[in-house]
């Protein structure tokens, strides 16, 4: 089953169809609100709202944990990702779709962003990210998409609110990010510590800072924009669902469970329950 997170401009699809409200509690504490099992086109799949239905809640106050917990609780073998972002690049444009496989993390945070610690080690491999089968699914049904989508590009994660500096900027496109965002980092890690498929589909309402010539788009501009882009994210959505596949081996073995440098006889009860439900 799919999860579907809904980041800025996809807190909400006007054609899902609710089917219930689900439990956010999990062992990590609540999940944001807004989490329910819906129906897209006659498909039922899981949908967060990354920052609560009615946006509330910062890049660093999202409970991250419990929103992976909570879908992969609730039946996510997969979850597509969505995010708005700022272009570094000159030829990745405001409504654009960009596909990154490779991460930066240039936040803060450090508690919440494992399921690992309180008494358990381990360490998952994440030199590989984004699911390269769902990515590969992705691309065939691109053609029948009506914007363009680029792929192979890598993500910068920083802490915000705040958006950058000019100097900031540039120095993250010396270091080779195409993308900007907040909330990427640690969705994609803890993904993989819960052996889930992840698919990242970010979309660029504006390009970031880094050069006085490149054309900035107002306010306006960028609500118009990312009402675009949540008609986009659907129609992708559409055509994703129409391609079930088997979610990649790699990533569903890759859990925290099969991971562990703490003997398993050393882990207590209840977290022997959750690392259960991550490694199923």
């Amino acid at each position: 089953m799919w999860g579907i997170i809904g980041g800025t401009g996809f807190e909400s699809f006007d054609e899902f169809h609710t089917i219930e409200e689900l439990n956010r509690t999990t062992p990590f504490g609540v999940a944001s609100p807004g989490l329910k099992r819906v129906s897209i086109d006659g498909t039922e799949c899981l949908f967060l709202p990354r920052h609560g239905q009615h946006h509330k809640l910062l890049p660093s106050e999202v409970n991250y944990r419990a929103n992976i917990y909570a879908l992969k609780q609730h039946g996510a073998t997969k979850i597509a990702a969505y995010y708005a972002v700022g272009s570094l690049r000159e030829e990745l444009h405001p409504g654009d779709m960009v596909v990154p496989t490779q991460f930066i993390n240039q936040t803060h945070r450090t508690k919440t962003t494992t399921f690992a610690g309180d008494g358990i080690v381990g360490h998952v491999p994440l030199a590989k990210p984004s699911c390269q089968q769902a990515i590969d699914i992705l691309s065939s049904i691109q053609p029948k998409l009506n914007f363009t989508i680029h792929h192979n590009k890598t993500y910068i994660a920083i802490e915000g609110p705040v958006f950058s500096t000019q100097a900031e900027s540039n120095f993250y496109r010396l270091m080779k990010a195409d993308i900007i965002g907040m909330t990427a980092f640690p969705e994609y890690a803890l993904a993989r510590e819960a052996g889930v498929c992840f698919l990242p589909c970010a979309f660029v309402t504006d390009f970031d800072c880094w050069d006085d010539t490149v054309k900035h788009v107002t306010i306006q501009q960028i609500v118009s924009i990312m009402k675009n882009n949540n008609k986009q994210g659907f129609s992708l959505l559409l055509e994703l669902l129409k391609r079930d596949f088997e979610e990649n081996h790699s990533c569903r073995q890759s859990h925290l469970a099969n991971s562990l440098l703490t003997p398993r006889d050393q882990v207590d009860a209840k977290q022997q329950e959750w690392l259960a439900v991550l490694g199923r």
